[in-house]
């Protein structure tokens, strides 16, 4: 395998393209799995990220920037530049049994960085269907994988034991390009994923396991936090510490090979901690899969010498949806065969010109469970689970999940249960006064509530069906060798 620094020294002979007489930037794309909005140091968090801090403070922090609440949706958002509405993606995640995945008519980032002259690698994690070939990595744009197909798995060993709609199929989930690795036992894969990224830029896409659950970390990056008298939030802390090591060894690594100067790098959680393995949003309301702040509120920042504005921070609008166009128009590629629904933002984030969004929708989910009774005739269905965002104001119908304000340990006097009834759903916010949705005022502003709802009746006619497949016993791995690998 050639390692960065080699890679530097081979391409040095070729002439890469160039956008306005500018060499085209080489991108880093870092994403933390479960990674709470608290759990960051500059956050208020007791949790120590040197790297992070350090590298969001020479570079611009994103504090008005959305994700999505679970995972494959996020994922989806962020390779296709397209609303969980327009894939098909709007319920659940995709399941490791279920046939589904990213439909393979809208092309990824990776497809067209790579058709506008890039290198294009992947290591971590992929949740975005696997049940066929064409749906691995490899073949949605990616000259290289290395990583796990399905949602989660042992940090140590590399296996998956799927739960109750997987009907308890387990087998090792390693896979480089096309081919199950199973050579990996052992190795704790923040470390392990990080060792392969530094092999390989030009547009690195590096998903981390961390810091999903199951909870483990080797012990030394437990010891700081013995204070902590949480196990689940110790345990956690020790494997955010892991991830911020990761990434000052990942970001070095392209220093040393001479990169750095002209990389882009963005750091994007996918969707708010989970409260039951460790992680915190406090002081937003509700966790991960909820259509709370905390679900989906994200943590993000861009480090860049290119940077035009350094050290600041970013209040404009933006979603995951927008790095796809960002990203291709930093790379002068075509947008000819895209459909997108994400933004060009990098003059918004260079510059701190006016934000490119003035609204984003959340989702519209038609097969989450209804809640309560259609409160209007001629509009949007308020018993459907949905939100958006218009300007300062944001709108939730439905069951939204879980909504209270879960504070950290040390803090837990301060914790207040969600104070909704279950016939509510109509919410509304002003989230740029009432950040973490403390005043529902929705009976004060009708008028407002009406317009949104209208607007998402207009965005529910541009849906496509929602695909939910029933789990296909076929991907059973004990078929395959003990592996998790396409089956049809």
């Amino acid at each position: 395998m050639v390692t960065l620094r080699e890679y530097l020294v081979l391409t040095a002979a070729f002439c890469f393209h160039t956008i306005n007489g500018a060499q085209q930037p080489n991108i880093l794309l870092v994403v933390a799995d479960d990674y709470g909005f608290h759990d960051i140091g500059y956050h208020g968090s007791e949790i120590k990220t040197p790297t992070l801090n350090k590298l969001a403070g020479e570079g611009v922090k994103l504090e008005n920037y959305y994700v999505q609440p679970i995972c494959s949706p996020t994922r989806s958002q962020l390779l296709s530049g397209r609303y969980q509405i327009h894939t098909g993606l709007q319920h659940d995640i995709i399941w490791a049994c279920q046939p589904n995945g990213l439909p393979l008519e809208d092309p990824t980032i990776a497809d067209k960085l790579r058709e506008a002259g890039y290198a294009t690698h992947a290591v971590g994690k992929w949740h975005l269907g696997f049940y066929k070939d064409e749906y691995l990595p490899i073949n949605r744009g990616f000259d290289s994988y290395f990583g796990y197909l399905t949602g989660a798995e042992d940090y140590y060993n590399h296996t998956r034991c799927s739960s109750l709609i997987h009907k308890g199929y387990c087998g090792i989930d390693m896979t480089n390009g096309k081919t199950p690795d199973t050579t990996e036992t052992g190795k704790y894969s923040t470390h392990l994923f990080t060792n392969r990224a530094i092999d390989i830029p030009l547009f690195l896409y590096l998903p981390y396991q961390a810091v999903h659950n199951p909870l483990q970390v080797p012990e030394k990056y437990v010891a700081p936090y013995r204070y902590i008298n949480d196990q689940s939030r110790r345990t956690y802390a020790g494997m955010v510490a892991a991830l911020d090591e990761g990434v000052a060894n990942l970001t070095n690594a392209f220093k040393a090979a001479g990169l750095w100067d002209n990389t882009v790098m963005v750091f994007t959680t996918d969707n708010g901690g989970q409260i039951h393995a460790g992680g915190n949003n406090w002081p937003l309301r509700g966790w991960k899969a909820s259509l709370w702040e905390g679900g989906l509120h994200g943590v993000g920042f861009v480090n860049s010498p290119l940077l035009k504005q350094k050290g600041v921070v970013r209040k404009e609008l933006i979603h995951v949806s927008d790095w796809f166009p960002t990203f291709l128009n930093l790379a002068g590629g075509s947008f000819n065969g895209t459909k997108l629904d994400g933004y060009d933002q990098w003059k918004t984030i260079s510059e701190g010109s006016e934000g490119q969004r003035s609204e984003l929708l959340h989702n519209i989910d038609p097969l989450y469970s209804q809640r309560g009774s259609k409160r209007y005739n001629n509009t949007f269905d308020t018993r459907t689970r949905s939100a958006l965002r218009m300007g300062d104001f944001k709108l939730i119908t439905g069951d939204p999940g879980n909504g209270s304000w879960i504070a950290p340990p040390e803090q837990a006097n301060h914790s207040r249960p969600d104070p909704s009834k279950r016939s509510d759903n109509v919410w509304l916010f002003n989230i740029v006064k009432d950040p973490n949705e403390n005043h529902d005022i929705s009976q004060q502003y009708p008028d407002i509530v009406d317009k949104m709802l209208f607007k998402l009746s207009a965005y529910s006619k541009t849906a496509i069906p929602a695909r939910y497949p029933d789990p296909d016993p076929r991907c059973n791995p004990a078929l395959h060798g003990g592996v998790w690998t396409p089956w049809e």
